[in-house]
């Protein structure tokens, strides 16, 4: 019986990556008439939406001590801010504000993972098992927006995620705008495509961004209309649009289509950790490589970014044996 009042998983660099956002219990207040319904109750907001969060201080995501979620997004028609609460016996609802509340609103189900259906999902190791049980309120997001998730994630290329979100905020602060609405103090919505182009060789360099990483960004900015329609492809097939643009491969690409389409079989590849994360935790395999790694998840196929996610929640890893990868800062060069 001990093990059913097992203190929570605490928050670690490897839990958060795996989507591990705390949000406070909420009031029992309802928000505005005006609301859209979520999902069933048991959704845990945290959870779905963690992977959206670029770092603790992301001037696009916000969570306030009444237990709602903020998001700011940049949406087809236009910036708009999101607020998502737990009311009503724990079902989800949302209000939305600026010319993009309207497509906010509409996908705010997706968005909270009603299209994910993780009853399919069947756990084929202890360990997943026990972090499923734990977390029965785990849904996979799908923004419906590509580029929102791209930029980012081509930030975080061979960096530490430290560096990536410092870039991050000071990129979306300096060339974004304010959040609409009465979204809390200090959130912005990222810049539009136009503007991320036209963003000068210094200030990129002011952001502690290289050359390589800021061209790709141009690139992909460019033929953002492109890019966009992935939302509507399979993801192997969204995959593939989003590489061939030069500077995005295999790691990019699946880190930006699990959170735009949703997908809950893309596998990060080409990770410095995450194949020795996973080895270590289903086969005490810390030397793990790609390879191996998917072999290992082959069991759940069609669910394999589900598992992987379970695997970084559960919070187990391989000792560290060296010591932690340097932030740079070009900025002083």
């Amino acid at each position: 019986m001990a093990g059913r009042f097992r203190p929570p998983t605490p928050t670690t660099r490897t839990t958060f990556r795996g989507g591990h956002t705390p949000v406070p219990p909420p009031p029992n207040a309802p928000l505005d008439p005006g609301s859209a319904p979520g999902p069933a109750p048991g959704l845990d907001l945290g959870l779905t939406l963690g992977p959206l969060r670029r770092g603790p201080a992301d001037p696009t995501f916000r969570v306030t001590p009444d237990g709602s979620v903020w998001r700011a997004s940049r949406t087809p028609e236009g910036p708009g801010t999101i607020r998502l609460a737990a009311v009503r016996d724990g079902a989800p609802a949302a209000e939305a504000w600026g010319p993009g509340a309207t497509w906010l609103l509409d996908n705010a189900p997706a968005l909270l993972g009603a299209e994910d259906d993780p009853a399919v999902f069947v756990p084929r190791h202890k360990l997943v098992l026990a972090s499923l049980r734990r977390r029965p309120g785990l849904r996979l997001t799908r923004t419906g927006l590509v580029l929102e998730s791209l930029i980012p994630t081509i930030l975080e290329q061979k960096v530490t995620a430290t560096e990536a979100y410092a870039s991050w905020r000071q990129l979306v602060r300096t060339f974004g705008e304010p959040a609409p609405g009465p979204a809390p103090e200090g959130m912005y919505v990222m810049p539009d495509a136009r503007s991320w182009t036209r963003i000068p060789s210094w200030e990129w360099h002011r952001a502690n961004v290289d050359g390589k990483r800021s061209a790709t960004i141009v690139r992909a900015a460019r033929v953002a209309a492109r890019l966009e329609e992935a939302v509507l492809m399979d993801p192997p097939a969204a995959r593939r649009r989003l590489e061939l643009i030069p500077g995005i491969g295999p790691w990019t690409s699946a880190e930006t289509i699990q959170r735009s389409n949703g997908a809950p079989d893309e596998v990060t590849t080409g990770d410095l950790h995450l194949p020795g994360i996973v080895g270590w935790a289903l086969a005490g395999d810390r030397a793990a490589d790609d390879e191996a790694m998917l072999d290992l998840l082959a069991p759940y196929a069609g669910q394999r970014h589900r598992a992987v996610r379970l695997i970084l929640l559960s919070g187990r890893v391989p000792p560290r044996r060296a010591p932690r990868m340097a932030p740079g800062d070009i900025t002083r060069i």
